[in-house]
């Protein structure tokens, strides 16, 4: 009986932009971090591509290489970058618009994942806001952050979840940055086993509720959202642990 294929992560991660005026600082915390979600999605029987310090046009044609690869029951792809929104930036700080990445994985463009759910983690600012946080009452005990904007629309069979609100900065130290810690803590928790909308909602909560800014913006929160148009339940991330690789 042959072995299922397995699905395909592809994680960008960004540190070192253009020198010059009006150059964008470095990343740092950003490349551990991104080494690591790699790490733990290849235990998670992950065929895991990592690439670092991309161009616009180059993160463009790596969605374009997936078109053309055997994919497995999900694609997964981690995006860390400097951003704004609606876009993220390609290390010679030219922007990539996501709309123009979700088309190039839509079904007419890349049929191969058709009928695959396309899972997108984005870290990256959306905007300049800093988020003060507030003291609230809940019953629920769970945030519902609102993620539309106009700038963003979603193909068939795809989630996004953003670091952040629209219009809101999203913060990174050299530690790493609040969202993909708070991701990264789930998917080496049992909580990977959630379905994915449940997941996302304990990512959020780790983020909103365990995490705050230190230093120049002490204090300052952050508050990431999703949205999906799935018309089913998948667990993308709750596959058997295997032996963690030596390298992705």
């Amino acid at each position: 009986m042959s072995q299922p294929r397995p699905s395909r992560a592809l994680v960008i991660v960004n540190t070192h932009f253009g020198e010059g005026a009006g150059a964008l600082g470095t990343r740092r915390g950003a490349k551990r971090e991104a080494e690591k979600l790699s790490r733990r999605l290849s235990c998670l029987s992950y065929t895991v591509k990592l690439m670092h310090n991309k161009t616009a046009e180059e993160i463009e044609d790596l969605y374009q290489q997936e078109c053309h690869q055997e994919h497995g029951e999900y694609f997964v792809s981690i995006i860390s970058s400097h951003g704004e929104e609606g876009v993220i930036l390609g290390c010679d700080s030219e922007p990539v618009k996501l709309t123009r990445i979700f088309q190039i994985l839509s079904s007419e463009e890349c049929p191969v994942l058709r009928k695959i759910p396309k899972i997108f983690f984005i870290q990256a600012c959306r905007g300049k806001e800093l988020d003060q946080g507030v003291v609230v009452e809940c019953d629920s005990g769970e945030p519902e952050p609102n993620c539309l904007s106009n700038y963003l629309s979603i193909p068939p069979q795809t989630v996004v979840m953003f670091a952040c609100s629209p219009g809101y900065v999203a913060f990174l130290n050299i530690f790493g940055s609040m969202f993909l810690q708070a991701l990264l803590k789930v998917l080496e928790g049992e909580e990977r086993h959630l379905a994915l909308n449940r997941l996302m909602t304990r990512v959020s909560w780790q983020v909103a509720f365990g995490s705050e800014a230190r230093g120049t913006y002490e204090g300052c929160k952050e508050m990431p959202c999703f949205i999906t148009n799935l018309l089913q339940e998948v667990f993308p991330f709750s596959a058997p642990i295997t032996e963690e690789a030596d390298g992705v």
